[in-house]
């Protein structure tokens, strides 16, 4: 019998919660497998009132006995990553068994001094926002062919020969574009040479150790950094991430043909936040944004920055059902509407006088859209202790059930705080 395979995305621009949403199901699963995306994203888990944040380490590391994967889609910062693994040996939390691909593309140092040496570069209505850890740059090595993979560490032969090539380009770069400082060859081979050394012992063929695991039954969790409305292709461009955080690219980052998918869960924040620049319909800049911001801790887990928040955008999340081909939902935060008497959704934009009910990917046309909003009812009572949908304020059964309507998907799990225990789970 085959295990079961599931899928958990952004639905939105990221920052929804899918670390929380994956450690809620842990319990249930053997393998936790991250498939894109690089230590520019942070997954916050909190578990008996302790915060853990993972940049690149899938969340179910704290799980023990479970199998923890890093796939060959994911741009691995391997100073960040052995990092991390330090934190948890050290807090005796290093519970799980990590794999690594040895496909999977290494973040060089120049990488991070060329991420922030083109957004300095860029005027201001042309930044992307980047949080400069040298992801985009590794990304563009990568399919410039080019790029140093995770194996290449091993082999001194190997490493010294991209290593040359790659310096030679980016040193040109640096100083007679940038006007920056060349990066010097024997300190980046010397700490590459080291970084094989430590994770060398975590490489194996992931791809094949799926496979495995699918035909002894087991059941395994795909996890993806960012969301929908950034990826490369799909999201607001050039406003975006690097790579496909939407559910196809999970099967690229791992090597899983799509059929042996059995669910995507898209993960919702019960309102909208961002990071960064870019084409924002819903974003609240008065008291009800930064009452959002405050309630939530939307300050980024990686960088700190503060998210732009605003109101649930229900065009773009129909947007997300269909690229992703969600069969569930997982709302995440509906405690912090607790308060609001009005809560607003968003139904469909107008541009120009132009109302639109569809996602505008035209990202210039997107700017222009105006919000048009339906408002519900409010609700006052606590509901961080419920953990039955039936308990819930009749008022906020009704916000996740016009979610479900206008989707046509059901919300299956129910996020009423931080905790791994705060879920209401609904057929999951």
């Amino acid at each position: 019998m085959k295990g079961r395979v599931e899928i958990i995305i952004g639905a939105q621009w990221g920052d929804e919660g899918k670390g929380r949403v994956v450690d809620a199901l842990g319990n249930r699963v053997e393998v936790f497998a991250r498939y894109q995306g690089g230590a520019n994203a942070g997954h916050t888990v909190i578990v008996e009132d302790e915060k853990y944040v993972f940049h690149l380490l899938p969340s179910g590391m704290l799980y023990p006995c479970k199998l923890c994967v890093v796939g060959n889609g994911v741009v691995v910062d391997p100073e960040q990553l052995l990092k991390e693994l330090h934190t948890l040996q050290e807090q005796g939390k290093d519970r799980a068994r990590l794999m690594i691909s040895g496909s999977a593309h290494v973040v060089m140092p120049y990488h991070k001094i060329l991420d922030k040496a083109d957004e300095q570069f860029r005027s201001k209505d042309k930044k992307i926002g980047t949080t400069g850890r040298g992801i985009g740059p590794c990304y563009v090595d990568k399919f410039n062919r080019c790029g140093i993979r995770i194996e290449d560490l091993f082999d001194p032969d190997i490493l010294r020969e991209k290593l040359s090539f790659n310096l030679e380009l980016k040193n040109l770069l640096l100083t007679k574009v940038y006007n920056a400082e060349p990066v010097a060859f024997d300190d980046i081979y010397a700490q590459a040479r080291a970084w094989g050394k430590a994770l060398e012992p975590y490489v194996a063929d992931v791809s094949l150790a799926l496979r495995e695991a699918m035909l002894e039954g087991k059941g395994i969790l795909f996890e993806g950094a960012q969301g929908t409305l950034l990826d490369v292709d799909h999201g607001t461009y050039p406003f975006v991430t690097s790579s496909s955080p939407i559910a196809a690219g999970g099967c690229v980052g791992l090597g899983v043909g799509p059929s042996d998918v059995d669910r995507v869960i898209g993960v919702v924040k019960a309102y909208c936040t961002r990071v960064g620049e870019g084409p924002f319909p819903t974003e609240d800049l008065g008291d009800h944004g930064q009452t959002l911001r405050d309630r939530g801790g939307e300050y980024g887990a990686t960088t700190g920055r503060p998210r732009r928040c605003g109101w649930l955008d229900m065009v773009a999340l129909k947007y997300a059902v269909r690229v992703n081909g969600m069969s569930s939902i997982a709302l995440t935060k509906l405690d912090v509407l607790t308060g609001f008497e009005k809560i607003k959704i968003c139904t469909h934009y107008e541009v120009n006088g132009e109302k639109h009910e569809n996602y505008l990917t035209n990202t210039s046309l997107l700017a222009k859209a105006s919000p048009v909003y339906t408002t519900l009812d409010g609700w006052k009572e606590d509901i961080s202790g419920c953990r039955d949908f039936e308990k819930l304020p009749e008022a906020a059964r009704r916000y996740v059930e016009y979610i479900e309507k206008e989707t046509g998907v059901p919300v299956q799990l129910i996020g009423v705080g931080p905790g791994r225990s705060q879920t209401i789970l609904r057929g999951l």
